[in-house]
């Protein structure tokens, strides 16, 4: 119930933002004009700095700007489907997301720690070297050996909830998640197992 009753009032406050006068994007985005949006409606699931406490909902602390505007323009264009995630940003001008990317962007992530070590380690082989025999590439080869990503073409996972990192996973898997460029993470994720899954994402809980 708490849970509902937050993302509703997230919705609410959103619609205070509807009414104001859209102006045109600038190329960059403004931090501190992104705090009212911040503490009125991220807040309440992402926390204000960034690091969520609750598994379901990613960490966007340190995430690139560029990535976290995309991510928010396909919630808005429907290219990426999430009902929460629609109808907050539904009401949200191109600067309002640029000036968001830019505030997260700038938070400064905090470290996780994996809950299970032996699954852990048997995420880190994935990892570091793929799934031999499966076709499944190294996570590193893309997202860094610490996690950190590649800015403007691969997102930071080190620290993520584990459960964000296996439910994405599984999304790409089965197609409801496809917003990835060329079908990459469709493809990788339809060659791994949901043991697999639950392996990389509980080492990726832990990376840093």
């Amino acid at each position: 119930m708490k849970l509902v009753v937050t993302l509703a009032a997230a919705l609410v406050a959103t619609s205070a933002f509807a009414n104001a006068p859209a102006a045109a994007p600038t190329s960059k985005g403004d931090p501190k004009a992104a705090e009212s949006i911040v503490n009125q409606v991220c807040a309440g699931c992402h926390a204000v700095d960034g690091n969520s406490a609750v598994a379901a909902n990613p960490k966007l602390a340190g995430l690139n700007a560029e990535y976290i505007n995309k991510q928010l323009n396909n919630f808005k264009s429907g290219e990426r489907k999430n009902a929460v995630m629609g109808g907050i940003v539904a009401t949200l001008t191109p600067q309002d997301m640029l000036n968001l990317a830019a505030y997260f962007s700038m938070q400064q992530p905090k470290p996780g720690t994996s809950k299970d070590q032996e699954l852990a380690l048997v995420g880190q082989k994935i990892y570091r070297g793929g799934v031999q025999g499966a076709g499944v590439p190294a996570c590193a080869s893309c997202h860094g050996p610490q996690g950190k990503g590649i800015p403007t073409q691969f997102p930071r996972l080190a620290g993520q909830h584990a459960d964000y990192i296996y439910a994405q996973l599984n999304d790409f898997r089965l197609g409801t998640r496809a917003n990835d460029a060329a079908k990459m993470m469709r493809t990788i994720a339809a060659k791994m197992t949901d043991a697999d899954m639950k392996a990389v994402a509980s080492y990726i809980q832990g990376l840093r």
